[in-house]
């Protein structure tokens, strides 16, 4: 299942997310600047969080809220080895029934369950992205 979209489509993309997801557990594949973050702010949003949404590039994980549970940001760009996930509690995270947005998740891929939501975002162009749910 794929999509096209533009940065003014995004929240026809976000929609067909989350109408189409198999898991609360999203894992975002795309290269460095295909817009896996400014798909993730878009999420938020559509969940209702109110939060200010920013890559936890440093931090590993941000969390934020919405009325009715959290939203875990991970960002695993930078993790030298997939054991450090494991310090900052990664499978409790993904045990608790919120909502976890993953950037980089090939970074813990033994972490990683088949029947979490792989989100894979292609640049088609300058503008536009492919974007597929696998």
């Amino acid at each position: 299942m794929s999509i096209t979209y533009n940065l003014a489509q995004i929240d026809e993309a976000v929609d067909y997310i989350l109408k189409h997801t198999k898991s609360k557990v999203l894992l975002f594949y795309g290269e460095m600047g295909a817009g896996k973050t400014t798909l993730i702010k878009s999420l938020a949003k559509a969940l209702k969080s109110e939060d200010k949404v920013a890559s936890p590039t440093f931090s590993l994980v941000n969390e934020y809220h919405t009325p009715h549970e959290n939203i875990y940001h991970f960002d695993f760009y930078r993790l030298e080895d997939e054991n450090e996930a494991l310090d900052i509690g990664i499978e409790e995270y993904l045990n608790s029934n919120n909502w976890i947005f993953i950037e980089w998740p090939q970074n813990i891929s033994s972490f990683l369950e088949n029947e979490f939501q792989k989100v894979d975002i292609s640049v088609k162009d300058e503008k536009t992205r492919l974007l597929k749910l696998c």
